[in-house]
């Protein structure tokens, strides 16, 4: 009898164990087979409190140009389609009520925190120009990454906000780093958006969603800390995990996994489309099919055909 109940246990681990291979073999077919259709990332929406304000930064400071402008009256909003360089951002405005502002003592650590990284030609020229126009600093001034990080050596950044407290950054590549296209001639100062940056809690659970469900790949990583990334970050004791990623076109996906200090906070709630801290990173799919998502720390990734209108 115990031999015969010994057999029946044995028989059915066999049979759990079958079914749990299964169920994760579907899982990372199903996993390749979605992550194989983003094929490139459109550029992000941002949500502003006042379209005009927000259009004359963007225009007047940085140099994007209007591309395209549509009011939807029966949602009542507002959209603005910049660009600059080959790269767009989407303004959106509530006309009916402003959503949750950006927390005013938000910090470049916190889980919501997202930028775009725009390409200058001269940084210093470019932290000029936001000097001028009194841009509010998330920095304390430009920094050069030290030597000794192989992987971002000479890269030079500095983060600060537009009207609606959103951070953005200016950056600067010496040859051999970033993309190509970067080290092009040009007259232009502001060049154009490499990457949008997003904070993560952990950055292995976000490649899952990134690397293995949408299919993007792994561009380079670095781990940075040091004096230089403390002020660029205005975060004391600053060491990131850094892991780039990109699709086959667009800007890319910077993941910034905090080390320490590991006080960043996370929002209350989830935002509401109309809040200001809900950004949305646009993708596009080789067979157009749209979907809505939330990666793993809740930032938003909008899934669409490979003409956005």
């Amino acid at each position: 009898m115990k031999q015969e109940k010994k057999l029946l246990v044995q028989f059915i681990l066999s049979v759990l164990i079958c079914l749990c291979l299964a169920v994760f073999a579907l899982a990372d077919a199903t996993g390749d087979q979605e992550g194989s259709a983003v094929n490139g990332v459109a550029g992000v929406a941002i949500n502003v409190a006042d379209m005009d304000r927000s259009v004359a930064f963007f225009r007047d400071v940085l140099d994007f140009q209007v591309a395209s402008e549509r009011t939807d009256e029966q949602k009542r909003t507002r959209s603005v389609e910049l660009q600059i360089g080959d790269e767009r951002v989407w303004l959106n405005q509530d006309l009916t009520a402003a959503g949750q502002p950006v927390p005013p003592d938000s910090r470049a650590n916190d889980h919501w925190f997202q930028h775009i990284a725009i390409v200058v030609s001269d940084i210093d020229r470019a932290y000029q120009r936001l000097r001028e126009f009194k841009v509010r600093h998330a920095s304390s001034g430009p920094q050069t990454l030290p030597e000794w990080n192989k992987n971002a050596a000479g890269i030079q950044a500095f983060y600060f906000r537009d009207p609606d407290g959103h951070f953005l950054e200016i950056i600067s590549f010496p040859p051999g780093k970033g993309d190509p296209k970067w080290q092009r001639e040009s007259d232009g100062l502001f060049l154009g958006i490499d990457h949008t940056a997003i904070v993560v809690a952990d950055t292995d659970s976000s490649l899952k969603f990134y690397r293995d469900l949408l299919g993007m790949k792994v561009a380079g990583h670095s781990e940075n800390y040091g004096t230089e990334q403390e002020h660029l970050n205005g975060v004391f004791g600053a060491r990131l995990r850094i892991t780039a990623l990109r699709a086959e076109t667009g800007p890319g996906v910077e993941l910034l996994e905090y080390i320490s200090p590991t006080d960043g906070r996370k929002l209350e709630r989830e935002p509401n489309e109309n809040d200001l801290v809900r950004w949305r990173i646009l993708m596009q799919t080789r067979d157009g099919s749209p979907s809505n998502l939330l990666d793993p720390d809740g930032h938003a990734i909008e899934i669409s055909g490979s003409n956005r209108e």
